[in-house]
């Protein structure tokens, strides 16, 4: 999938999952440049800075980014449809390896063994990006909730929801490095080595992610104490 492409498909999840995102009040409004800066000082206290702007900067637009919730919102969006055009990219491969394996079901050599574990590693994958992608998608849903509310309303009810959406980007990320560490760091084939790139690039935006999340949980936190 091309970037253009996950993109718009970030697009699409914050215009089905948060309509009012897009609304921005006038008074919050501000230029192209000002909207940049804010996501590279944003990005500062991400693990993975360069990949944090270069993700965001495509949605520094005057209406598009108007504060943390947003922020927030658009990561999480990244995430999700990074991680659903990785596991798409896998089950494709794993279909290939599949049919590639029933022909040599008989055969026992070093290469067709390998293979062989190479389908089940991939398998594994999916599960777990499955797994990212379900996590990701309930976290987006959460958060949804909390759009529908009130944004000045900070209570126990906030917090509670806040708290499912920091535990499940959690999970999401442990899911996705799981995917990075089951292949070998040296000595891969162009075909693992892009699987492994593709899922370091999930877990890393979804590390990304989760900071924005811990930075909007810590402000919303300080905003009820007395």
């Amino acid at each position: 999938m091309s970037p253009f492409n996950i993109t718009f498909l970030v697009t699409i999840f914050l215009s089905l999952f948060f309509p009012t995102l897009g609304q921005v009040d006038p008074t919050l409004s501000r230029p192209k440049s000002q909207t940049l800066s804010y996501i590279e000082s944003s990005c500062n206290g991400t693990l993975y800075r360069e990949l944090c702007i270069r993700s965001l900067s495509k949605f520094a637009s005057t209406n598009e980014i108007d504060g943390p919730q947003h922020l927030a919102h658009v990561a999480l969006s990244i995430s999700l449809a990074r991680a659903i055009h990785t596991k798409n990219y896998l089950v494709g491969v794993s279909k290939e390896l599949d049919a590639i394996n029933n022909l040599n079901n008989n055969n026992n050599n070093n290469n067709d063994r390998k293979k062989r574990r190479e389908y089940q590693t991939i398998q594994d994958c999916v599960t777990q990006l499955s797994d990212s992608v379900d996590q990701l998608s309930q976290s987006i849903k959460e958060l949804r909730r909390m759009n529908n509310k009130s944004r000045s309303t900070i209570n126990d009810d906030f917090l509670w929801h806040i708290n499912n959406v920091e535990t499940w980007v959690s999970t999401a990320l442990t899911d996705a490095s799981s995917c990075v560490y089951a292949f070998p760091g040296h000595r891969m084939s162009k075909r693992t080595a892009s699987i492994r790139g593709k899922a370091m690039n999930v877990a890393q935006v979804t590390s990304n992610a989760l900071a924005f999340i811990h930075k909007y949980m810590e402000a919303a936190t300080r905003n009820t104490k007395p």
